[in-house]
């Protein structure tokens, strides 16, 4: 285990086994870890603790999981979110994303997996490059996690964010959807694609009239283009 931790990771689970294995698994790798067994608690210790990531269960008691990650965004708190959901159908799938989640898991998971996903948004948020980014009226500043529209500020999600910054660093380079999911991602093609056309949609209405900037290709992917 390394000495010094590499953020605090709140988990929001009421099945303690769960809670305990993905706590096991996170130590391991270096990583604080919080506890707690319901949305309300959950919600206050993430604005308390201001964890690296949280990794919310759905089915929660008090208040489900989606609800807490409304609120923490209508708050103005992007903080990577990774849902945990017993239920697999896609419109759930959808609608966790379309809340502000970064990352999606369906029980039975692998906490290996789980833990390789956490890295990955920590690691994108740490490994950002530094140059601003401009496409058309698009600026992206990776060092300040800022997007504007304009000069008007945008305000995106982690994972949003590592996309668009992905497709404005290469303007002009098309990218298929795979390939996306495992640059910006960090894992592979199983998962469904479906993710990635979720967050480009996501992107480009809080872009607003600069929505143009990102141009799907047919049959192939998205592109970033003044």
């Amino acid at each position: 285990m390394s000495a010094q931790p590499k953020g605090l990771v709140l988990i929001v689970e009421d099945e303690r086994p769960i809670a305990d294995l993905v706590r096991l698994y996170l130590s391991r790798e270096g990583f604080g870890v919080h506890h707690e067994s319901d949305g309300k608690a959950g919600l206050a210790a993430a604005r308390r603790l201001r964890p690296v990531v949280c990794v919310l269960d759905i089915a929660l008691p008090g208040m489900d999981g989606t609800e807490v990650c409304r609120e923490l965004r209508e708050s103005g708190d992007w903080t990577p979110v990774i849902f945990l959901t017993a239920r697999d159908d896609e419109i759930d799938r959808v609608l966790g994303l379309e809340l502000g989640a970064d990352d999606y898991v369906t029980k039975p998971f692998s906490p290996r997996e789980l833990v390789a996903r956490v890295k990955s948004l920590v690691r994108r948020a740490a490994g950002a490059p530094e140059r601003v980014l401009s496409v058309g009226p698009v600026t992206l500043d990776p060092g300040r996690r800022l997007v504007a529209v304009g000069g008007s500020p945008v305000a995106l999600t982690s994972t949003e964010f590592d996309l668009l910054a992905h497709l404005l660093g290469r303007p002009g380079r098309v990218f298929a959807r795979e390939e996306l999911l495992a640059s910006v991602w960090g894992y592979a093609a199983h998962t469904g694609t479906r993710t990635v056309d979720v967050h480009i949609a996501q992107v480009r209405g809080k872009l607003g009239e600069a929505a143009g900037v990102i141009r799907t290709v047919r049959g192939v992917g998205y592109t970033a283009d003044a």
